[in-house]
């Protein structure tokens, strides 16, 4: 397939801009993966779609503060995002500016503090942040990545809203976001039914929002992000397999360290990087519904749900989500791809 194939027309008015007022109070599209069917229905009644004998499988990353401010010594504007913390005291980052700083390089940021570029790694630039720790840094100084597609600035309530309510392991600059719709009493109502839940962690990178750039989708270079599922997690699944119950994936981060960890045919316990590209063809191993919000045109998660579901299925279920003004990506509504 080609990346022209995975396009579709979206009305800016349907981008979420802000979250709702109640984690779980958005829509909830369902879609039957067998026939093909569409139910409206809301986010509360994802209580009554699952089973006793389900697994839920959460991502328990969590989104740092990943974004700076700053200027050149000339006085330049810089605007820095964190990709991935390589130790205390450096990271890879994406740096926006007029002119892009060499090695050597000193960047001013807020409250006095700096950091120096060290050096480019293809797309990103290694710096260091040598007189404090950088998650401390960023704890004084960061603010939260919101998408590109986000018009507004970030505010002191998207530091709880762009983040879920189980969010343990720091290190995305994106979140989960089929994950934001969970609030502790739902968490607590699925405990309270004896459904299982698991966890995996996947550090959602900045490149979950870019578009394909290639038309022949076999020229396409995955962006890497790092996963690990725990013991604990593939003993679950086994438990839920032979119990006859669903492996369910709330989101499709969840999705892609479940897949990555199964690549040789059976889940297995393990960490490390993963650029596991998923498009129509593929062969789900590890799971059997899914739970995700609407994504990017020509995007890689497009690509994603569409394998699950069916390109032609997708396609349809967009195009109804658009007429009935479903609300769109990160603080949008939420679908449920299920058999």
């Amino acid at each position: 397939m080609k990346k022209s194939d995975f396009t579709y027309q979206l009305p800016d008015s349907l981008i979420a801009q802000k979250p709702l007022a109640e984690r779980d109070a958005s829509r909830l599209l369902c879609m039957d993966k067998n026939s093909g069917h569409l139910t409206d229905r809301q986010f509360t009644d994802f209580i009554n779609l699952i089973n006793e004998n389900d697994l839920l499988v959460f991502n328990d990353t969590k989104v740092i503060p990943a974004r700076l401010y700053g200027k050149k010594q000339s006085g330049g504007k810089i605007e820095i995002l964190i990709e991935r913390i390589l130790d205390d005291h450096h990271a890879l980052a994406h740096v926006k500016a007029s002119k892009s700083p060499k090695a050597g390089a000193l960047i001013e940021l807020d409250q006095g503090y700096s950091c120096t570029v060290q050096g480019r790694a293809d797309d990103l630039f290694i710096l260091e942040f040598a007189s404090i720790r950088l998650m401390e840094l960023l704890d004084l100084i960061g603010h939260i990545p919101l998408p590109p597609y986000i018009t507004r600035a970030d505010d002191a309530s998207d530091l709880t809203r762009y983040q879920t309510v189980f969010a343990k392991k720091a290190g995305a600059v994106a979140a989960p976001t089929a994950g934001l719709h969970f609030n502790d009493a739902l968490m607590a109502k699925i405990k309270a039914l004896n459904i299982q839940t698991t966890f995996v962690t996947l550090h959602v990178g900045s490149g979950t929002f870019q578009p394909v750039r290639v038309e022949n989708l076999a020229d396409h270079i995955m962006h890497k992000e790092y996963f690990a599922v725990p013991q604990s997690t593939v003993d679950a699944v086994h438990h839920t397999r032979q119990q006859g119950g669903r492996i369910i994936a709330i989101g499709t981060t969840a999705v892609r360290a479940l897949e990555s960890a199964s690549t040789s045919g059976q889940l297995k316990a393990g960490f490390g990087d993963t650029d596991l590209f998923i498009t129509p063809g593929y062969a789900f191993k590890s799971v059997d519904a899914l739970l995700t919000n609407f994504h990017l045109p020509e995007s890689t998660l497009l690509m994603l749900i569409s394998a699950f579901a069916g390109y032609e299925a997708i396609k349809k279920a967009y195009q109804h989500a658009i007429n009935k003004s479903y609300r769109f990506f990160s603080y949008g509504d939420a679908m449920f791809l299920s058999k």
